[in-house]
């Protein structure tokens, strides 16, 4: 069988139905064989940065791997930055990359990069050696991308393998079920930590969603009477409205309030986070001795705290037995308690939002922010770019819950807020699909909102532009004595209306929360791609230092 025939069957037999990318010499008999059937769509990006950010955002919002593909070179390596954004976020994803022909290999030829080139943003990279062997080590990669912690996988298929027909090696089955179990010892243990504990605190990453596990925290909340914090990969792993327990999202600028939670906590328990240094501030975020933590990887125990326990497991797997040991233990039930503690550091860090609250223009992020949220419908799917406007969002933007709410973790990649929201309406195409953008970032994939268009993906685009790299901007001048908007660009503006327009989207403007909420009520729900372009104040402060203060 044709060997690009057998790979996109192998796809299709695990349930991918995407294939993101930009077709090249070398990639079209890949391209053929997916034109060729029904039950898979190839998405066609702008720029190869771009492909990988595309599948990114189809992953995190449906639980589902997406494939890429890309030409050798070039396309591989400008595709590294999503690959590495999702290896930090544990994101899977399967990138065919087409390699340079073994026999020409070390010899410079065209695109020719050394394979071992991508070994470290990927969690597998594997080199298919012969065509025989293709279908083999595809469904290799497959098993490893899904199996947690998940992640890309590179798979590496010489172009001329592709168009050869060989007896293809049938694959057998791979396991994809990582760990199971929970060690007696070390959950006993955890349990008698918690039970004893009067004020205990839980820190939630991505992994409670990777999981399906967003139920289960709020029952170990419930049951602890614990408010929870999520750090940048873990909001929206509990909605954000109503009596949720949330009490925030731990960043560079979380409210003192909520630095004061987990401080002041004589027990914490992180579930599914590796407590990176971007969320704990290079750890110096204070948590309490009684630390426990639950993760996947062994790897990040002790890595910046020491912890009391540590538990190598699933995180649903290990609330659920921790919930069931409290109960056992004769903790009883506290969701009220819960919501109460998370409610006070909330309602704390929203008083410090008051004076940012503005009607009229420039408005402010924060004016800016929940004038968007307030139009946003709750179910509705929210891609955020990183930039400034991030970092006020992750205090102010209350995300709807775990598959609607995607933003990139401590890799803090600006450019994927438009290419994340194509691949989520690429695996959503029912839901309504709002990116969230600064005018830097936008101006990093801005050839993406051809691609919306183009492939009728009716996403809504939010760009706030305050014209600058404001945080960049704010820090030159404070430390460096710089003038004030240094790295701006109010002198050459760009009117971003226009822009889109010319790329085929209907475009508006809105200068205040009334016409926001206007624009959105229209763009929102529309069978087309729309952007809605909102000013904002670029002289306002930085959410790191008004938070902190």
């Amino acid at each position: 069988m044709q060997v690009s025939r057998t790979v996109v069957d192998r796809l299709c037999a695990n349930g991918i139905d995407a294939v993101f990318g930009i077709p090249g010499k070398q990639t079209l008999p890949l391209n053929d064989a997916i034109d060729a059937r029904a039950d898979v769509r190839f998405v066609m990006a702008r720029h190869e940065t771009a492909v990988t950010h595309q599948a990114w955002g189809y992953a995190e919002t449906s639980g589902r791997p997406a494939a890429t593909v890309v030409v050798p070179g070039p396309g591989d390596m400008n595709a590294m930055n999503g690959l590495k954004n999702a290896l930090n976020d544990c994101t899977p994803l399967v990138h065919l990359a087409v390699e340079t022909e073994p026999e020409v290999r070390g010899g410079d030829g065209i695109h020719e990069t050394p394979p071992e080139t991508y070994d470290t943003v990927v969690k597998a990279n594997l080199l298919v050696e012969s065509p025989e062997s293709a279908a083999v080590v595809l469904e290799e990669a497959i098993a490893i991308a899904e199996t947690p912690p998940k992640g890309p996988v590179r798979v590496g298929i010489p172009k001329n393998f592709l168009r050869q027909d060989v007896p293809v090696a049938t694959p057998g089955e791979y396991s994809q079920g990582g760990v199971e179990t929970v060690d007696e010892g070390d959950l006993e243990a955890a349990a008698d930590l918690l039970a004893a504990a009067n004020e205990p605190v839980i820190v939630a990453g991505g992994g409670v969603r990777t999981a399906n596990a967003s139920d289960d925290l709020r029952r170990l909340a419930g049951r602890l009477g614990a408010p929870v914090v999520t750090t940048y990969k873990g909001k929206g792993v509990l909605p954000e409205t109503g009596d949720a327990p949330v009490a925030g999202t731990l960043s560079g600028s979380a409210a003192p309030e909520l630095l004061e939670c987990l401080s002041s906590a004589d027990a914490a328990i992180g579930v599914g986070t590796d407590f990176d240094a971007v969320a704990t501030r290079a750890w110096s975020v204070d948590l309490p001795d009684d630390l426990v933590h639950v993760t996947l990887d062994p790897g990040d125990l002790a890595n910046g705290y020491d912890v009391a326990v540590g538990i190598v497991a699933d995180a649903r797997t290990a609330m659920v037995r921790l919930e069931r040991a409290l109960a056992d233990r004769g903790v009883d039930e506290q969701p009220t308690r819960a919501r109460d503690r998370a409610r006070a550091v909330r309602d704390a860090t929203d008083d410090r939002l008051e004076n940012l609250r503005v009607e009229l223009a420039p408005l402010t992020s924060v004016s800016a922010l929940e004038a968007v949220r307030e139009c946003v419908p709750a179910e509705a799917i929210v891609a955020a770019d990183a930039g400034g406007f991030r970092v006020w969002g992750l205090n102010v933007f209350a995300a709807g819950g775990p598959r609607s709410y995607v933003n990139p973790g401590s890799w803090a990649t600006m450019g994927t807020g438009v290419p994340s929201a194509i691949g989520a309406q690429v695996a959503n195409p029912d839901a309504d699909v709002v990116a969230l953008t600064g005018d830097g970032g936008l101006m990093m994939c801005v050839h993406e909102l051809h691609t919306a268009v183009a492939e009728s993906l009716p996403i809504t685009v939010v760009v706030f532009v305050n014209e600058d790299y404001a945080i960049i901007s704010d820090q030159a001048k404070r430390g460096y004595d710089f003038e004030a908007s240094e790295y701006g660009w109010g002198d050459t503006p760009i009117e971003f209306s226009a822009l889109a327009e010319s790329l085929g989207l209907r475009a508006e403007r809105a200068t205040t929360p009334t016409a926001i909420e206007s624009a959105l009520e229209s763009a929102i729900g529309a069978d087309e791609p729309v952007l809605v372009e909102v000013p904002t104040d670029p002289s306002e402060p930085q959410a790191s230092d008004w938070m902190g203060e």
